[in-house]
This record gives C-alpha cells, sequence and structure tokens, in this order.
C-alpha cells in the first residue's frame, strides 16, 4: 500500500480536487492521512464526503509547519511506500501504478522522484532534468521536489524524515526534498529520477506570492548546497543565474521579475554562508505510531 501524507493548513476546495484525481485512479492500493493544521474545523465536512469512498485518516496538528505535518503523518502512516502530495496538487492517472511498479520491480530502489507539471501542460516549478537515471549530487537539485517524491517508508523514518529546521513554516523555506535524497545517498540508498512521472501543481513563479517567498525559499537551497558540500562547479550557477536574471530583468523594465531574482540570490547567499549549514545536525530516526 501507499501512505499519501498530506499537510495542510488554508485550503479546502484544493483539497477536493486532488481527492477527486486520486479517487479516478485505481492502479495502486493507498491510504491519505490528512493532517490539518488549522484552527478551526473547516476540514470536517470534506473529511465526512470523502471518508466513506477512500481510506482517509484525519489527523490534527496545532504547528503550522509543512515538515512537521508530514513527519506525524510519517509515524502514523501503514503503507510500505510513502509520498507527500502538496494540498493544490492534482495526480494524473495512472501515477500510483507507475509508483507502485518502479519499486516492485527493483527491490534496491529506496527513492524515486519526478517533477512538476503545470495545469495547462509542460514542466513548472523550476529548472528540471531531462534525463531519467540515478539520482546523484551534482543532478539532485533538479531532480526531486517533495510533491513528488517517493520512498520505501522504512527508509524515511530512518532519515528522520524531513528536516523541521527546513521547509514552509521554517527559517531555511525550502530544499527539504533535496536534502532528505542527499542523506539517504549518503547512506548508499539508491535513488532515481523519472521524468515522465508527473504531478500537476500550480506554477507560482514570477507572481507576487512567489516574490514574497523568494528570499525564505533562496536560504533554503542555499543551506542544502552547503550542507552536503557540493562542488563549486554545481553551486556557482544558482548564484549567477538568478543574478543574470535579475540584470536582464531590469534591461527589459520587468521590475516585479527582477525583485524576484534579487531576492532569491540573497537567500542563498545567505543560506550558503550561515553557521547552520556547517553545524546542524541531521534528523535522528522517526518511530512510528503503533
Amino acid at each position: 500500500m501507499i501512505s499519501l501524507i498530506v499537510s495542510t493548513k488554508g485550503r479546502v476546495a484544493e483539497i477536493a480536487a486532488l481527492f477527486d484525481s486520486l479517487l479516478a485512479d485505481f492502479s495502486a492500493n493507498f491510504e491519505v492521512l490528512l493532517v490539518d493544521q488549522n484552527e478551526d474545523g473547516r476540514l470536517a465536512p470534506l473529511v465526512a464526503e470523502y471518508g466513506p469512498r477512500m481510506a482517509l485518516r484525519h489527523l490534527r496538528s496545532e504547528r503550522a509547519h509543512a515538515n512537521a505535518g508530514r513527519n506525524l503523518g510519517l509515524r502514523h502512516s501503514r503503507g510500505d511506500l510513502v509520498g507527500f502530495p502538496d494540498d493544490d496538487c492534482v495526480f494524473p492517472a495512472g501515477v500510483l501504478g507507475q509508483v507502485r511498479a518502479a519499486f516492485d520491480a527493483d527491490p534496491h530502489l529506496g527513492i524515486l522522484t519526478g517533477p512538476a507539471a503545470k495545469p495547462e501542460g509542460g514542466l513548472g516549478s523550476g529548472r528540471w532534468n531531462d534525463t531519467a537515471g540515478p539520482i546523484t549530487l551534482r543532478n539532485v537539485w533538479t531532480s526531486a521536489i517533495e510533491f513528488n517524491l517517493w520512498l520505501r517508508r522504512d527508509l524515511a523514518l530512518a532519515l528522520g524524515g524531513f528536516d523541521e529546521a527546513m521547509g514552509p513554516g521554517a527559517r531555511f523555506g525550502s530544499a527539504e526534498g533535496n536534502d532528505l535524497v542527499c542523506r539517504a545517498m549518503a547512506m548508499g540508498e539508491a535513488a532515481r529520477y523519472a521524468p515522465e512521472l508527473r504531478i500537476v501543481h500550480p506554477d507560482k513563479r514570477l507572481t507576487p506570492e512567489a516574490v514574497a517567498r523568494a528570499e525564505r525559499y533562496g536560504l533554503g537551497l542555499g543551506f542544502a548546497l552547503r550542507r552536503h558540500s557540493v562542488p563549486a562547479g554545481v553551486w556557482l550557477p544558482f548564484l549567477y543565474r538568478p543574478l543574470a536574471g535579475a540584470g536582464l530583468a531590469l534591461l527589459r523594465g520587468r521590475l516585479l521579475n527582477a525583485r524576484y531574482y534579487l531576492a532569491t540570490l540573497r537567500g542563498r547567499l545567505s543560506g550558503f554562508r550561515s553557521t547552520e549549514a556547517r553545524t546542524l545536525p541531521h534528523p535522528a530516526p522517526l518511530e512510528p505510531v503503533a
């Protein structure tokens, strides 16, 4: 069984769309753990509607923190595989079957990833590796995103789940999925990227929302790049690309774009230079809930 762990706050209609897409997919056995971080009971009607139609468990978490919610759901999960869809994702038909088949075919596979797809078609949410195959310390930065990241449950628990110093709700606001894959590879686990395995997610690049969070997200990537001691040939482009993007946007009079790129650059530099990137310990293993 595949356990789908959805950490959520503030959304309702988007979760219903996700659930509808899962119900339309009969390609694999799954359960959903909905980790509710709302202060109110807004999800109660949704749970009542979908609970009889799927294996759905409603968990409450008072902490508004994506990775804390994911880790709580991981501890309660019962499947041999786990995934962590965002609460505004939609699953194309057959995705769960693809995941199940990949792990069943290779008992040594620890992690499987794929890219993001835009609702209107094509790839979204950043730069993506276009080559299927093993994930390495060089290509992990274009091969992983949290909502299309699949692990064997025992491995996820042994890794301590997602680092709660990272991700939405934390100072280092992104790259927690890349970090988790890097930690797994450091343990000798095999990770593979499949560009045909796609999850649909809204593309929020170069929007006012993206600008507001760009520095915090940049902090997360800079932190992860330094934490895992990647070669200069890998991390340098993550600094000069946003600088070049800001310059080009200014020449074209696109001030919103320039603000986004400059905030991204500030964040990446700060994260890369942070003391925590060199000293913060990795998460301890998680104990499953009986």
